[in-house]
């Protein structure tokens, strides 16, 4: 006899609002159903109304961990309509600070991966390393959340104290590389809860259209910087890290290592950092025409849409986060597992449901 069990939009095992149902037979999930858009944020409205200096600090609420990417991609976006030139200074910087992120979302999400699975210690140590990197954020921006770097043409700021920065990077790597992956890679009770659990296939990767870590767990060795590069990622030297079960473990160690390939994107950054200015001045209004612009975030691709008019507001803003391209693999990865191991396999993801509901 089967039986359905809704969860959501409001539960303790999730972290937002969003709905999951699932049908069981005993103890087995054998199917489920999903249903998002239980918030209404009205960004993408808001960005059609707002002059698009406004915007720009719009963009950065649409995710609270990933702000600096949302208000880059707006930014570069316009910068390909009204074709404007930013300076070499101000595309490194914005690099410097892409990966900064990639290493605050990673090691948030390793936090809440060991707090999942029960590992109390293991959380406070990925904590007490995100803790370094926002420090490190906080030191170039002023800000440990909403960096406000982004201005069309390049950059608001400068990075003061290079050897600063590299020192904080080099202290998380090597506390990533001496404590995170051994553990989480080699300890039994982690292999216990992760092995085997939630696994999404290759192949269903690929149909359900997954990106980021989540598909490079699978087996799909795709990734923006590499394979469409903006900024001057074709100028930096990186792997990109890919497993082939496509379940929670290899998802966990395609991200750990996905942060020491961050680390050693910075330390390049700052090994190249040219000498100019951070911008090429105030700008205000951009020439009509439209694009789309794609960028590889610490959860996926992030794609824009942005059209102008020639006024100084977008005409139009579509944004599509990679959660909204991840959350239907939810279906296949928990079909097959326990229903306790439903938390675990949906925090694998590292979903940022809110984004999604822009």
């Amino acid at each position: 006899m089967s039986y359905r069990i809704p969860i959501g939009p409001y539960h303790i095992a999730l972290d937002e609002p969003y709905k999951i149902e699932v049908e069981c037979e005993g103890e087995t999930v054998i199917g489920a159903s999903l249903k998002v858009g239980y918030n209404f944020r009205g960004i993408e409205w808001l960005a059609e109304r707002k002059n698009i200096t406004r915007s720009i600090a719009l963009m950065e609420r649409v995710c609270g961990i990933c702000s600096n990417v949302h208000s880059m991609t707006f930014c570069l976006a316009l910068e390909r309509i009204g074709a404007i030139e930013v300076p070499p200074r101000a595309q490194h910087i914005r690099v410097l600070m892409a990966e900064l992120e990639r290493l605050h979302s990673h090691l948030l999400w390793a936090g809440v991966a060991a707090e999942l699975i029960g590992f109390q210690t293991l959380f406070m140590t990925c904590f007490n390393l995100r803790e370094r990197v926002m420090d490190l954020l906080e030191a170039i921006s002023g800000n440990r959340v909403n960096y406000s770097m982004n201005r069309i043409g390049g950059v608001n700021r400068d990075v003061q104290d290079p050897q600063a920065v590299r020192e904080g990077v080099r202290a998380v790597r090597d506390g990533v590389a001496t404590s995170l992956i051994p553990i989480f890679t080699t300890d039994r009770g982690v292999a216990g809860r992760c092995r085997g659990v939630g696994v999404l296939t290759r192949e269903d990767a690929l149909a359900y259209g997954a990106v980021g870590p989540v598909a490079r767990a699978s087996g799909i060795d795709q990734d923006l910087r590499r394979d469409a590069p903006y900024l001057v990622y074709d100028q930096l030297e990186f792997a990109v890290p890919v497993q082939p079960g496509g379940s929670v473990y290899d998802r966990i160690v395609v991200r750990a290592l996905e942060i020491l390939e961050s680390c050693g994107i910075i330390e390049q950054v700052l090994d190249r950092l040219p000498e100019g200015p951070l911008h090429g001045g105030d700008v205000y209004t951009v020439p009509p025409g439209e694009t789309v612009m794609r960028i590889e975030a610490p959860r996926g691709e992030v794609f824009y849409f942005v059209a102008s008019d020639g006024t100084d507001t977008a005409s139009r803003v579509k944004v599509r986060t990679p959660t909204f391209a991840n959350i239907p693999t939810v279906v296949p990865m928990i079909r097959g597992s326990v229903l306790a191991d439903i938390p675990l396999i949906q925090g694998s993801l590292d979903p940022c449901y809110s984004c999604t509901d822009r």
